[in-house]
């Protein structure tokens, strides 16, 4: 195995803390890395090679120092829960999209921002909610009860987009999901998509997507003037609402963070639902007893049954996380598992590989909900499950997600079983971790 220190030539970034003594961070060398270049892998295959052979603390070439890679749930934890002003984010590949939303913010502004959010969605501010992601569910119930009933095949990414969008717009608006919004946002996704193979320099970036980020901004512009004006939908007011009403009181709230926050969260509250659905239906359909043991955990509307339909969700999420990479900056110097990190070190957090340790999760590529049937089955270790994050930045949406994911589940798999004509083959790693292409089917009731 070979070794190198962490970020040895990164001392100019950051306040610098107390030296701390520990072991050089262990790695692979620039040729394992050249090798992976060559033959064209994924950045995936070169961590998972990385954590084989190094463990879950380990170092890899990435320009003119290392980046580390943090697998191990102790170190999950110590980075992103334990000191998080240690290990911060920096600029969000996704600004381009979202701008100052509370996903790309920093520092004080991020916290003011996260502060006004967090009662949404929790507590209380999820039961507003309730009613309205319920309504979204029975639509897709009713659209699939019209495909059991022609025949007609229809793709479950799309419709799995599609509950996710008008569950959010509806959260956000009061308004349910029309064909005209449907279509402006999947500009939202378009762009999510690209955000990987954008050109480095900004203005080249924007160019890039400078239609699709317009229509956005149009949709945006009319959903704040609306707001504003007072228009509620049949629902009542939404949480754009909550939006509006900060910027009466807060200066900071000007209309340009507000079309932030409202893209962030229809960015960050439908693709990641949608991405766990549709990867959710196809492993079912490699799976289809697990279909039948979820369903036979209880009687419709029972605690048994919502516990077997999340611990279905679960397992799908451990498989493939929301967010499965969450990189962290140094701040300042610390020690990490015994292992010196230097102030300016790039770290990778990667949830996909911690779901994915046999050492964590025996036979770790089977799909099993019963892991999350009850606590003893599953890792007791914290940071061995964080598919949203874990600390003061987990996913804000968690409890929002979980809900819509189980709502939905409850409405249609009693009913129906997609039948896939086509499936996709390959794994996209990019924003999330998504099916590359679609996946026609049709209905079985």
């Amino acid at each position: 195995m070979e070794t190198e220190a962490a970020g040895t030539s990164r001392r100019e970034a950051g306040p610098r803390g107390p030296r701390t003594e520990g072991r050089p961070v262990p790695g692979i060398g620039g040729e394992a890395v050249a090798r992976w270049r060559a033959g064209g892998g994924q950045l995936v295959e070169l961590l998972a090679e990385v954590r084989e052979r190094c463990g879950g603390v380990a170092a890899f070439p990435h320009g003119a120092a290392a980046t580390v890679l943090v697998t191990d749930p102790q170190a999950v934890q110590h980075v992103l829960a334990q000191h998080p002003d240690r290990y911060v984010k920096r600029s969000h590949r996704a600004r381009l999209l979202v701008g100052d939303g509370v996903l790309a913010a920093t520092g004080d502004a991020w916290k003011r921002q996260r502060r006004l959010l967090q009662s949404q969605f929790t507590g209380p501010g999820m039961r507003r909610y309730e009613h309205r992601i319920t309504a979204a569910a029975r639509t897709t119930a009713a659209r699939w009860d019209a495909y059991a009933r022609t025949g007609e095949s229809f793709d479950v990414g799309y419709e799995m987009r599609r509950f996710a969008l008008d569950a959010i717009w509806r959260s956000l608006t009061g308004h349910p999901l029309d064909d005209t919004t449907a279509d402006v946002l999947t500009s939202v996704g378009a762009i999510a998509e690209a955000l990987p193979t954008l050109p480095e320099d900004a203005a080249s970036a924007r160019d890039a997507v400078a239609e699709d980020l317009a229509r956005i901004d149009a949709l945006a512009r009319h959903a704040i003037d609306a707001a504003r004006g007072g228009e509620a939908g049949a629902d009542g007011p939404g949480l754009l609402h909550v939006l509006i009403q900060a910027g009466a009181e807060r200066p900071e709230y000007d209309d340009r963070l507000i079309r932030d926050e409202l893209v962030t969260l229809l960015a960050a509250g439908h693709e990641t639902t949608a991405t766990t659905l549709t990867w959710l239906y196809l492993l079912l359909d490699r799976n289809p007893g697990a279909r039948e043991q979820a369903l036979a955990a209880g009687q419709e509307g029972s605690a048994e049954r919502r516990q077997a339909l999340q611990a279905l969700v679960h397992e799908t999420l451990r498989l493939y996380p929301s967010a499965w990479i969450l990189p962290r900056h140094a701040a300042e110097d610390d020690l990490l598992g015994g292992f010196a990190i230097e102030a300016g070190t790039d770290l990778l957090v990667c949830p996909y590989l911690t779901h994915r340790d046999p050492e964590l999760w025996p036979e770790p590529e089977r799909f099993d909900p019963r892991r999350f049937a009850a606590p003893d089955n599953r890792p007791a270790r914290p940071g061995a499950y964080f598919p949203f994050g874990i600390g003061p930045r987990a996913c804000l949406g968690l409890q929002f997600a979980l809900r819509e994911t189980t709502v939905l589940l409850e409405h249609l798999l009693p009913v129906h079983t997609p039948v896939f004509s086509a499936v996709p083959t390959r794994t996209v790693y990019g924003i999330t971790v998504r099916p590359d292409g679609p996946a026609p089917a049709t209905l079985r009731t």
